[in-house]
Order: C-alpha cells, then structure tokens, then sequence
C-alpha cells in the first residue's frame, strides 16, 4: 500500500493541467489557513520539474498566496477568537494551538520563521499570532522570509537535480510521508 505515492500522482495530474498555477494559488493559500497536508510543496516541485525555466516564478507565486492566506489566517485570530477556539478543539488543534501560544510567549516572532519553514502545520501559527495579537507587519515579514525560503529551496533543488528529484520522490514519497508523520508525531510527544 502507498497512499501517500497515490497522492503524488494526483498531483502530477494537477501540475500537467492548464490551471495549474490556479492551483497552485489555491493551494498555497487554503495550507496557512487550514488545509492539513502540504501539498503545494509536491506540487510546486512537479511544476518546477516540468518547466524548470519557471521554477522560480513558481516559488514566487507559492510564497505570495501562502503568505496572502497567512494573513487571512492572521485576521480570523484577530476578529473570531471566541469563534476560533472552539473550531480549533473540534478540530483536535487545540493542543497544537496551546503549544503555539507557548512558543510565541517563548520565541517571539521568531515562531513565525520556524513555522513557516519548517513541516510544523503553519496554520496554527498563522491564526494564533493573530489571536495573540502579534504585529501584523514583522508577522509578514518573517512569513515572507520563511515561505519564500521554504518554496524556493525547493524550487532551486528540483532546478539542479531535475529528473533525479523526481526519481527519488517517486522512488522514496512513501517513506518521506511516513518520516514526516513520525517527526510530527515524536515532536507533538516530546512537547507534551
């Protein structure tokens, strides 16, 4: 069974159509708010993959909606967080989101890059800085930073290695998926 191989090939099929950067878009932005997986990720290095002059403006346009959906992200903590709250336990991020609280009162706005870079699900961090009421323009900034560093290391990869990135993610998405789960899941344990 490969279920996370399954999920590549989907987005292979959403890299070759013509709305791809569409989806791109839609993708990048719905991930800081509250799509659960990152899927722009493998999207952003397929569509880089299949034109590789262009990886960079890909990377852009992730960066930009990603950053766009951080701020929406930002505003609906800042005007619903009686509402949130409720959705985010319902959800089952209400752990995640108490430690987010925790590592803005310890970090500052440095979570934001962390966040932003990292697998860690962003749009916790994106939400609570709103609801903690974090500086909305060193919160752009830093997301600036960190998604863009993020999206095109990314794109810069599948640049230099081409064909072999794609063999590899064809070869290893499996066991990638399976790591990230696990990282996740040993990080989430180690901060209880």
């Amino acid at each position: 069974m490969r279920p996370f191989h399954s999920i590549y090939n989907k987005v292979l099929v959403w890299s070759s159509s013509r709305f791809a950067i569409l989806w791109l878009s839609i993708i990048s932005f719905l991930e800081s708010i509250i799509l659960p997986l990152p899927l722009q990720d493998l999207l952003l290095a397929s569509m880089s993959l299949r034109n590789r002059s262009k990886a960079f403006y890909f990377a852009a346009i992730c960066t930009f909606s990603s950053v766009l959906g951080a701020i929406l992200g930002y505003f609906i903590g800042v005007q619903a967080e009686n509402y949130i709250l409720p959705i985010l336990v319902n959800l089952g991020y209400e752990s995640k989101f108490n430690t987010a609280q925790i590592y803005f009162q310890t970090y500052g706005i440095y979570i934001i890059l962390i966040a932003g870079f990292s697998p860690i699900p962003y749009k916790v961090f994106t939400i609570a800085a709103g609801m903690m009421s974090m500086a909305l323009f060193p919160f752009i900034v830093f997301s600036l930073i960190a998604r863009g560093a993020r999206y095109f290391l990314i794109s810069f990869l599948v640049r230099k290695f081409g064909k072999m990135a794609d063999a590899w993610l064809n070869k290893y998405i499996d066991w990638l998926g399976y790591f990230l789960i696990i990282a996740i899941a040993l990080f989430l344990w180690y901060e209880y």
